[in-house]
């Protein structure tokens, strides 16, 4: 009888089974849980198990030999239909496998199936979906963050041991934070993103969802690196994580951003003083630094934002690929019909605050002045980089609210990212360790931002914290039984 658990590391998978018959049985764990808790969570758009049985055959050779995974929905693959939760994109079979997805599948990962999302990854609660609302597991009646929260919901109940998802203002960190599991956004460039449907060209990157720091170290390593696919992709060296991991944070500065800390409330102030004590403790070094800029980052990243998906979603016209309406009677038409029954409110909104961003007489007084305070944001960063190579803030500006408690209101929803947001429109890593609880059991997060390429720092620190808190280890209890 296998030893193995949901709870063994992926690590120590990987160098201590032997027999397939152990891969077998921690492989079949994640399919029961699947079919266990899908109904109630939603965290799959596609999951077939004999499709997944078949993938996992012969997948018991390489670092990640039969390890499970779940895919966002706005990456492609061969295996499943990709449709970025969008009717427009109705059952799309890519004819080739995301350069991230492919690695992982050659180094023996089992593609399970496509996460849900917020359609087009446009949203902070994945209820933006055609395919209905991903649940929290940690509370049935509240949302597992967007936009990747299909993958963050499916990791912390359990479904799979990992997930890859994608982040354009802190899609990956941010439901990560609300399930109580870790999440990496890496580097701009050190992932490629050649197969991952585009939103915002500048800012999205492939990001991986675990339950611990220490299980997302295999996945980056066999996903980093130069693609010749993929023209942003970095050619940076690419180190070996594991060992990087092993360093610890004595000794090492940390900033406490002094503008995210003026906005926290006194729960999150709690926690978050809580986290830096934790940190004291290992030996770190925690210092105050500011980064004035961080105040305008929600609304610069939804002018950049906006603008970069309003070009990228043109192509979705009813012609070349998709939905194509049946009552157009023209070019016309097919155009205007197919893209309005294809898009759902969000993404339509989205469009069209891009299209005026852009547009004649508007161009400078917004996608302009938005790069320019970008280009300050990012030498605001780096500056206080120089004093601490990390910088510390909550992850969000509070637990994992009701699901359709801010459906109506867009600007509250687009807070969500407030914390999240900077670290993409400068480039750089950042992960989310969960911190702690709310009195009332909601899972509570630190994000640690760390210098371009310092992803092996960022694992280090990571799980430094989670081996002396312990939270990591926590699993959801509305799933209980």
């Amino acid at each position: 009888m296998s030893s193995l658990t949901t709870e063994t590391p992926l690590k120590e998978l990987a160098t201590s089974r032997g027999q397939h018959v152990d891969a077998q049985e921690y492989f079949q764990l994640f399919v029961r849980n699947i079919e266990r808790h899908q109904t109630a969570l939603n965290a799959f758009i596609f999951f077939d198990a004999q499709q997944a049985e078949t993938a996992f055959q012969g997948r018991v050779h390489g670092p990640l030999s039969g390890i499970p995974i779940g895919v966002k929905d706005n990456i492609v693959t061969r295996q499943a239909p990709t449709t970025c939760g969008s009717k427009i994109l109705g059952s799309f079979l890519s004819p080739f496998d995301a350069t991230a997805a492919g690695n992982l599948i050659a180094a023996g990962a089992v593609v399970m199936g496509k996460t849900n999302l917020d359609e087009f990854a446009m949203g902070s609660s994945t209820e933006h979906s055609a395919f209905g609302v991903t649940r929290n597991p940690w509370d049935l009646a509240r949302v597992a963050g967007g936009s990747s929260g299909g993958s963050a919901a499916a990791v912390a109940a359990r479904m799979v041991p990992a997930a890859l998802g994608s982040e354009t203002g802190g899609s990956v960190r941010q439901p990560a934070a609300f399930c109580g599991v870790f999440g990496m956004k890496p580097t701009y460039g050190r992932i490629s993103r050649s197969g991952l449907v585009a939103f915002a060209s500048s800012l999205d990157q492939i990001g991986i969802v675990t339950r611990t720091a220490q299980d997302c170290a295999p996945l980056l390593q066999a996903m980093a690196g130069h693609d010749p696919d993929d023209s942003t992709s970095s050619v940076e060296p690419v180190p070996h994580y594991d060992e990087a991991m092993r360093l610890g944070i004595r000794g090492r500065r940390f900033g406490v951003v002094r503008e995210a800390v003026e906005m926290l409330d006194d729960v999150l102030r709690s926690n978050f003083e809580q986290a830096l004590s934790v940190l004291r403790s290992l030996g770190a070094t925690v210092e105050t630094v500011s980064v004035p800029t961080m105040s305008y980052a929600i609304a610069v990243y939804y002018i950049v934002a906006n603008a970069e998906a309003s070009a990228n979603l043109a192509r979705f016209d009813g012609i070349r690929f998709g939905r194509r309406s049946a009552t157009a009677g023209n070019l016309r038409e097919v155009y205007i019909h197919s893209r309005s029954e294809g898009f759902g409110d969000e993404v339509k909104r989205r469009i069209m605050l891009g299209t005026f961003a852009l547009s004649s007489g508007y161009y400078e007084a917004y996608y302009g002045k938005a790069q320019q305070v970008r280009a300050q944001m990012r030498a605001d960063v780096l500056r206080a980089q120089k004093e601490c190579e990390f910088l510390l803030t909550p992850t969000t500006p509070g637990p994992a609210f009701l699901i359709g408690e801010k459906l109506n209101d867009p600007l509250s929803m687009y807070l969500s990212d407030l914390f999240t947001a900077p670290a993409n429109l400068v480039g750089i890593p950042a992960v989310a360790v969960p911190s702690g609880f709310t009195e009332g059991g909601l899972p509570l997060s630190l994000q640690i931002m760390g210098r371009h390429f310092a992803e092996g720092d960022l694992l280090a620190a990571a799980h430094a914290y989670e081996e002396a808190t312990g939270f990591a280890s926590r699993q959801p209890t509305a799933l209980a039984g």
